[in-house]
C-alpha cells in the first residue's frame, strides 16, 4: 500500500507516495537531508533529531505521515542558526568528531526559541537526550550558556 504525503521539507513544499510504514528518518535522508543521522534507533541518542512544526523530534520513532500537512526543519534549513551554534561549540573544544554534533544543534536551536531565559537545570533537562561518546558534557554545557548568552545581550 502506497500514501500520498503533502509537507514543508526546510521551507520547500514536497508531495510524495511513500509506504505507510517509512520513517522521517528515512524520509528526509532520501531528500538529500544527510544531517539527519542514525544512531541508537530505540529514541535514545539524538542524532535523529529533526524540528516538526517548532518542536524537536526525534525522526527514527516519527512515522513519516506523521508529517502530513507540516513544516519539518532538519539542520539543511538551519545553516547560518547551525553554524553559530557550532562556532560556539568549537570555541569550548567540545567539538570533537561532530556525529552527534547535528542532533545537538538542532535540539539547542529549538530550545533557545522555546525557553526565554532558561535556567542551568533546565538546559540541562533540555538536553538531557543527547548522547556524545567524545566529550564529558562540560564544554558542550558552557558552549549552550554562551550562546544563549550572547543571543540574550544581542536582543
Amino acid at each position: 500500500m502506497i500514501m500520498e504525503i503533502s509537507l514543508w521539507l526546510n521551507n520547500v513544499f514536497i508531495k510524495d507516495n511513500i509506504a505507510p510504514d517509512t520513517l522521517l528518518l528515512d524520509y528526509v535522508r532520501s531528500k538529500g537531508c544527510y544531517s539527519v543521522k542514525r544512531g541508537c534507533e530505540t529514541s535514545n541518542c539524538g542524532l535523529c533529531t529533526v524540528i516538526l512544526e517548532g518542536k524537536p523530534v526525534l525522526s527514527c520513532s516519527t512515522l513519516a505521515v506523521r508529517a502530513n500537512g507540516k513544516h519539518v526543519i532538519t539542520m539543511e534549513g538551519l545553516q547560518e542558526e547551525a553554524a553559530e551554534v557550532g562556532g560556539f561549540l568549537a570555541d569550548q573544544g567540545s567539538e570533537q568528531c561532530g556525529f552527534c554534533s547535528p542532533g545537538f544543534i538542532m535540539n539547542v536551536i529549538s530550545m533557545s526559541k522555546e525557553l526565554k531565559d532558561p535556567t542551568l537545570e533546565e538546559v540541562k533537562g533540555y538536553l538531557a537526550g543527547n548522547l556524545c561518546r567524545c566529550t564529558g558534557y562540560q564544554s558542550q554545557l558552557r558552549a549552550v550558556l554562551n550562546y544563549l548568552n550572547a543571543k540574550k545581550e544581542a536582543k
